[in-house]
């Protein structure tokens, strides 16, 4: 063989040599990395679409050590048994969900978690419940009493929003007569009177659900408000009632100058098995790119605007429910810890 041919094989076999040696390394830095599963609602959904946009954000404030993925769920409350059964780290969910989860009721009667429970870890964004009608309708619901033992889509069975109707009825000693549909047909379903109203709901009072925007634009809807008496009812109760202006919401003229609708508080929460450093670390980042992430998307304005506020109206929301440490050090650090609180023992 001659000397030319020689070094070309020479050249070859070592630029192989290399290219292993970097794939090999590649793959093992890639290994070695931590996995930060986050478990939501179902593609297409905000909490969805929330957590997703945050992946980048969290893998950079853990300094690269971890690989976050968004694992979709058919609801909130599996997405939550996803987390205390061991297959995914964090979970979305909401005030109403942490309350059925403690209280072992719902969606959560008889559950037995494998894993360590879930304590409150980071509330992002409000959600208002309230209920529209078909504006041909409109003359015959002036209350929410007015929808009591009729039927009435409540958003989809399960959901955190379908849950707070329910919570709200209960209080009010309404009858709560739900009629599960296609998100699709939630237009047609209100004209045709298979439906007498549908629940809807706004995103820190500024956005609606991709199914309402369509619902909208095929009929036209009134808003129907809790009356005086319902909204003191709902409020001795311990919930929050908020306006909402329909201007920053709807196309078109919606009825009330102002909408009042229950608020519910989303979140993503996690156990103490995942470590202080890891959350406090999260929430630091969040809370630094705050501005940024209402910029993104109004339903951050909230977060933006009282970031601090929003984590203790979340853990106020369910006061029983033990703090993960690393919010604690947190809100510690923000002068916003009550002492009446609980910080979760590591596990």
């Amino acid at each position: 063989m001659s000397k030319a041919r020689v070094g070309y094989v020479f050249s070859v076999l070592v630029g192989a040599f290399i290219a292993m040696f970097i794939f090999s390394a590649f793959d093992s830095a890639h290994a070695q990395r931590k996995s930060l599963r986050w478990a939501t609602s179902p593609v297409g959904s905000y909490g969805y679409m929330v957590a997703a946009s945050m992946t980048k954000i969290v893998e950079e404030a853990l300094g690269g050590e971890y690989t976050v993925t968004v694992q979709p769920y058919t609801s909130p409350t599996v997405a939550m048994k996803a987390v205390m059964d061991g297959n995914a780290e964090i979970s979305y969910t909401a005030d109403i969900g942490m309350a059925e989860f403690h209280t072992r009721t719902g969606g959560f009667k008889g559950y037995k978690p494998k894993m360590p429970e879930l304590v409150h870890t980071w509330y992002a964004y409000p959600m208002e419940s309230m209920l529209a009608v078909a504006a041909k309708d409109a003359g015959k619901f002036k209350c929410w009493r007015d929808f009591s033992g009729k039927p009435v889509f409540f958003s989809n069975a399960g959901f955190m929003n379908w849950l707070n109707y329910m919570r709200v009825f209960k209080i009010l000693g309404y009858t709560f007569k739900h009629v599960q549909i296609d998100l699709k047909s939630n237009a047609d379903a209100m004209e045709s009177g298979s439906i007498v109203g549908s629940g809807v709901y706004t995103t820190a009072g500024r956005s609606l659900p991709a199914y309402w925007k369509e619902t909208e634009i095929r009929i036209d809807i009134r808003v129907v408000n809790p009356c005086p008496d319902e909204v003191e009812k709902i409020k001795a109760a311990g919930l929050t009632i908020v306006e909402v202006d329909p201007k920053a919401v709807f196309s078109k003229n919606v009825g009330p100058s102002k909408l009042l609708g229950v608020a519910i508080l989303f979140g993503y929460n996690a156990g103490p098995n995942i470590s202080e450093d890891v959350v406090y670390k999260m929430l630091t980042a969040f809370y630094k790119k705050k501005d940024d992430l209402a910029k993104s998307d109004p339903g951050f304005t909230p977060l933006a605007k009282d970031f601090v506020g929003l984590q203790v109206q979340g853990i106020n929301a369910n006061p029983d429910i033990p703090v993960h440490p690393g919010l604690a050090k947190f809100l510690k650090e923000q002068k916003a810890w009550e002492p009446k609180w609980k910080v979760a023992a590591a596990k």
